[in-house]
């Protein structure tokens, strides 16, 4: 198996000797800008820039300094190593070389696709679709107690009905993460609750308490305590989810030009074990 070289510890860089940048005529100081040649082969101002935006976002810490000379090193050891390298590379490094490079490919048309410029009208249009043309959202305010059993919830209601404090119940008998807060559920609208326990809520008046609820969780006995009818939000408030949305079909319209045009033949795998993808020995053969 293959060892990949790492970027350099940070207490090596402090011995690099490199010239930075700023000794440099900066104003002239480009990407193509030769920075070292090592045996013919020219590393520019490009691949090292290149090097920064891969590397994690701690060595943003680093002295700018110690930065520079640091990748243009790496670099320089690099590619002394891949100059030492003769025959053909490993299966294993093939293959990766090309899913980097697909990926890498891919990564470019992705952003020219989703980063494409999005006119006012194709906002305002999809801003008027689903956000002003839409229904008013009501929203709920409940709390609930759940217990494992029907006997229990049944004994909760009979004890809410002869005057208990439905926080001080939920509370001492709620198994539920909301029990220690009353059973307060805070505010939610549709989709956000599992849907026996949402139809049980919008049955409900404020003040008035459920019969048990079952869902995958237990018994629950729930109470609403108010609803509201939920604001129309403005465009300017949700201009960048549109974008997003907008961007993201785009995208996905792409792909299926892109799949209905292609010529795309996928060999029947019902015969082969899914788990074989585990099997990281078979690029060593």
């Amino acid at each position: 198996m293959s060892i990949r070289q790492r970027f350099l510890p940070t207490i090596a860089l402090t011995s690099m000797l490199v010239l930075p940048l700023s000794a440099q005529a900066e104003d002239t100081a480009d990407t193509n800008t030769v920075m070292a040649t090592v045996n013919g082969t020219e590393i520019t101002l490009g691949h090292m820039i290149a090097l920064r935006a891969s590397l994690p976002a701690q060595y943003g810490q680093l002295p700018a300094e110690l930065l520079f000379n640091g990748i243009l090193d790496q670099l320089v050891q690099q590619t002394l190593l891949m100059q030492d390298h003769t025959g053909e590379l490993s299966q294993r490094n093939t293959l990766i070389l090309e899913n980097e490079r697909r990926g890498i490919v891919a990564s470019e048309v992705i952003d020219r696709v989703m980063n494409a410029d999005l006119s006012d009208e194709e906002i305002q249009a999809t801003y008027d679709r689903d956000y002003a043309g839409a229904e008013a959202e009501t929203e709920y305010k409940a709390a609930h107690i759940l217990v494992e059993t029907e006997d229990e919830a049944k004994a909760i209601v009979q004890e809410l009905a002869d005057g208990a404090d439905f926080a001080e119940l939920a509370s001492a008998k709620s198994t539920g993460p909301s029990g220690p807060n009353g059973g307060d559920l805070g505010w939610f609208g549709a989709g956000v609750m599992v849907e026996p326990f949402f139809q049980a809520v919008t049955a409900l008046e404020p003040g008035q308490v459920s019969d048990p609820v079952q869902t995958q969780f237990g018994w629950h006995v729930i109470k609403l305590n108010e609803t509201r009818v939920k604001d129309t939000p403005k465009l300017d408030d949700v201009r960048t989810e549109i974008e997003e949305t907008l961007r993201q079909a785009a995208f996905d319209a792409h792909i299926e030009t892109l799949t209905g045009k292609a010529d795309i033949d996928r060999t029947d795998s019902s015969g082969i074990d899914p788990e074989i993808v585990n099997n990281l020995d078979l690029l060593e053969n």
